[in-house]
């Protein structure tokens, strides 16, 4: 990518390799680079380390960063979400609802308000302008992730790392005295929140632990689980079948009575989809494609139909398994990023 001279850039700034190596070559490419470090929980201690590492990638950089508080709105719109949806016997995707509302929403109402033209952070993502790409890294590709952001801020954006691979990220930082610590650091959870599982957060608001039936698909109780918040769609341990031979996988998740369905695999198998809330560019309603209907699964070639209420339904070409209401359904055209929606049961 080839990056505009003397424009100010803000940089979302988390501490980590990524945000800091993004940091780092818009500044060399010429860029008026200010960071800013989003506080958007209160894990104890989290921010802290965090910030202070951020700070120390400004002294090196010569560059401003400051640490905006943005926890109220996380909580609103995706921590509270996150928990309700998991009550709800949904499987929520807090990271993609973030992308929209919080990392290009709220970060880009401060960008304004500092007078930055432009948004960086250090996703693995490409775009054109009007289109988001995936990145060069395959293993590393975020697209997913930004399928429900607002597409007219586009032009806005910049992915410096969409052409770079990891190792070679890893390697640039190590070569630099500065900064080769942050090039030993693990990697980051996905979930910035959780610390182990979901389900240590869900305990904080709910008990979880109810002991309820095992159902098969006909109805028919033949075991039982220890409280339905334990389980997602396709898991296929943690719950008793009464004289099972074969694995059996959770096919559905029934909160208001506290059942699950299970299933054997060959009858978890999907070929049809219905999505809502679907974000797509000008008035596409009826097109083929191809979707990703979780994060590390492969692209399946599909029809999508989507009325003017921004609910669809998706036809696949071969059927799949683990179909999780709550997740998002990500269309693409080869390496380019069409749009997408969420998944209903």
């Amino acid at each position: 990518m080839k990056y505009t001279e003397k424009k100010k850039v803000l940089v979302g700034m988390s501490g980590g390799i990524d945000s800091t190596v993004t940091a780092k070559l818009l500044l060399d490419a010429g860029y008026e680079v200010e960071g800013v470090y989003m506080k958007l929980h209160d894990k104890p201690g989290y921010h802290e380390k965090n910030f202070e590492r951020v700070l120390h990638v400004a002294d090196y950089l010569g560059i401003e960063a400051r640490m905006i508080d943005l926890s109220m709105d996380f909580k609103d719109a995706v921590y509270n979400p996150f928990v309700e949806d998991y009550r709800k016997g949904l499987t929520p995707n807090p990271c993609a609802n973030c992308n929209r509302q919080i990392k290009f929403g709220k970060m880009i109402e401060y960008a304004d308000s500092i007078g930055a033209e432009y948004l960086a952070t250090g996703h693995y993502v490409r775009h054109d302008g009007q289109n988001i790409i995936e990145a060069i890294d395959e293993t590393k590709d975020q697209s997913y992730f930004l399928f429900d952001i607002d597409k007219s801020i586009l032009p806005r954006l910049v992915f410096p790392l969409g052409e770079w691979r990891k190792e070679d990220v890893k390697a640039y930082a190590a070569d630099i005295e500065a900064l080769k610590d942050f090039a030993a650091q693990k990697e980051s959870s996905e979930i910035c929140f959780v610390e182990t599982t979901y389900v240590d957060v869900l305990k904080k608001h709910m008990e979880i632990d109810m002991p309820g039936n095992v159902l098969d698909i006909e109805g028919n109780v033949i075991g039982h689980h220890k409280g339905y918040m334990h389980y997602t769609i396709g898991k296929r341990r943690g719950f008793f079948v009464k004289g099972a031979h074969e694995p059996h996988y959770v096919k559905e998740i029934r909160p208001q009575t506290n059942e699950i369905v299970v299933t054997t695999q060959d009858t978890l198998l999907a070929d049809r989809i219905r999505i809502e809330r679907v974000n797509l560019p000008g008035d596409l309603r009826h097109f083929r494609c191809e979707v990703k209907i979780r994060y590390r699964t492969k692209k399946i070639p599909c029809e999508v139909v989507v009325d003017r209420s921004g609910k669809g339904e998706i036809f696949l070409e071969e059927p799949v398994y683990g179909v999780a209401a709550g997740q998002a359904a990500v269309f693409y055209e080869g390496e380019r990023l069409i749009g997408g929606g969420w998944i209903v049961a």
